[in-house]
């Protein structure tokens, strides 16, 4: 049982690599305005994949944490959010309006 489990977290990580590649993939074909649907596709099976093996990890008792150290480099972080105070505006008698 413990080989079976062994395999799956090697699968998992295979896949993980290899769903990470696809999705740059997809996203540069999206930036040159390309059609994507092939890739979309296999990002898609390789999902089914993934999670018929996460089903059957889960199944044979197996809760750790899989880390996948990937050649892909992360996409980088969301800018945070800026915000903007009201600013005070100073009220002015009608006369002194130029």
């Amino acid at each position: 049982m413990d080989n079976r489990i062994n395999e799956i977290r090697r699968q998992i990580r295979a896949l993980r690599v290899s769903m990470l590649e696809a999705e740059a993939i997809m996203r540069q074909q999206i930036n040159r305005d390309e059609d994507c649907a092939f890739v979309a596709g296999d990002l898609l099976k390789m999902r089914l994949v993934m999670s018929r093996l996460v089903e059957e990890r889960g199944t044979l008792g197996d809760r750790e944490p899989i880390i996948v150290h990937a050649s892909v480099a992360p996409r980088r972080r969301a800018a945070p959010p800026i915000f903007l105070r009201a600013v005070k505006r100073e009220l002015v008698a009608g006369e002194a309006r130029g």
